[in-house]
């Protein structure tokens, strides 16, 4: 899959954008209202409104958006014609902007064809601008809906919703309050480990991998105590992008098959249970992905390389633990007041998710899916 965005990144990037849009008369604007107030943001909106003929600005993209939420924005355009998308926000606010970017084309899919498995052939332009660094979803080829009828997620994915443009922008992020930093980071570590560990993993997805892992390991405890270290900012903007650019080329596994169930369950944000399911899931898999983990081990900033590979394999699945608990993440579901009653349940939703669990460098049965989640419930099993 060939990733053809044009990237601009940097201090005061958005100053420079306005030759992305000069030919286009009709502007439709996706983000929220929160990301809408940020004065970057704001100002951006002001261009906006002078250079275009028409913006549409959609400002109430909820956090984890279902099947329904897409269909309403729609709706709320009322057939207005729309020539480039542009989305501000998370990963949540992208996913929205990809999908309408593909919906709001004259003759496209609806969008249940779309999560029947139709794949577009088209898109309108698109500029995609994160707001936090976690979900990459500038550099996937997919977006992530909640159905809250099945109470899980699924995604559309097509490489066609790749945009045109990405502005990675570091003050956009400084806003973002401790935890969610925390845990859209921790999100984009799953991108890059899973990716990285996949059945499916390439020489082109393991450098995206790598990369974005040295990123990460360097710069996501220092962006999270200094929400304006504008450099750690843009580090962990670029691993969050280097981490959707390895799912475009490979793929995640374990830890986000088995999140969509408790997102879906109990709406937890993505960021946060993927944290609780980091360390237990990459314990799963380390036995088969030894090499791979060293290998990743070696790129933190204090990593001990006297220790054989085995030994580094361990560590950093305790890595992973510890950082957790140092970024004041929950580390299990009854942190969260959730109990295991559910167990059941949440076992055969994560194996329903086939797309991922194919993509496990392990055979993965139901005990081990289970074993998983019970570790998730410590106080409940004594």
């Amino acid at each position: 899959m060939n990733i053809n965005s044009t990237l601009i990144s940097g201090f005061q990037a958005l100053n420079d954008i306005g030759y992305l849009i000069k030919n286009q008369r009709s502007l439709l604007l996706v983000t929220d209202k929160n990301i809408r107030a940020i004065p970057a943001v704001a100002a951006l909106t002001e261009q906006l409104q002078r250079q275009a003929e028409s913006l549409i600005v959609l400002d109430n993209v909820p956090p984890e958006p279902s099947q329904h939420d897409v269909a309403a924005q729609l709706q709320s355009l009322n057939g207005r014609q729309v020539e480039m998308v542009i989305g501000i926000g998370g990963g949540s606010v992208l996913d929205v902007a990809k999908l309408l970017s593909v919906l709001c084309l004259p003759d496209a899919p609806t969008l249940n064809q779309l999560l029947a498995g139709e794949k577009p052939t088209a898109r309108l332009p698109s500029l995609l601008i994160p707001t936090t660094a976690g979900t990459g979803s500038e550099a996937t080829p997919n977006a992530i809906l909640a159905i809250p009828e099945q109470q899980t997620k699924v995604g559309i994915i097509s490489p066609v919703m790749l945009p045109d443009y990405v502005a990675l922008v570091p003050e956009l992020t400084t806003s973002m309050p401790p935890h969610i930093a925390s845990s859209t980071g921790i999100d984009a570590l799953c991108h890059l480990i899973e990716c990285f560990t996949a059945t499916v993993a390439n020489p082109v997805s393991d450098n995206y991998a790598l990369i974005g892992l040295k990123k990460l390991f360097a710069s996501l405890e220092a962006s999270v105590a200094e929400p304006h270290n504008l450099q750690a900012r843009l580090d962990m903007l670029w691993a969050s992008y280097y981490g959707g650019a390895a799912i475009a080329h490979a793929g995640t596994h374990l830890v986000h098959a088995l999140s969509y169930p408790l997102g879906g369950k109990y709406h937890l944000p993505h960021g946060v249970a993927n944290a609780i399911l980091l360390a237990p899931c990459m314990r799963a898999v380390r036995p088969a992905a030894v090499g791979k983990f060293a290998q990743a081990y070696d790129l933190l900033p204090d990593a001990d390389r006297r220790l054989n590979e085995e030994e580094k394999s361990h560590a950093l699945v305790d890595y992973f633990a510890a950082l957790v608990r140092r970024l004041k993440l929950p580390a299990s579901l009854d942190e969260l007041g959730i109990n295991a009653d559910q167990l059941p349940q949440l076992v055969e939703s994560a194996l329903d998710v086939q797309r991922l669990i194919k993509n496990v460098p392990t055979q993965v049965s139901a005990r081990m899916v289970r074993d998983i989640y019970l570790t998730l419930f410590p106080t409940q099993q004594a």
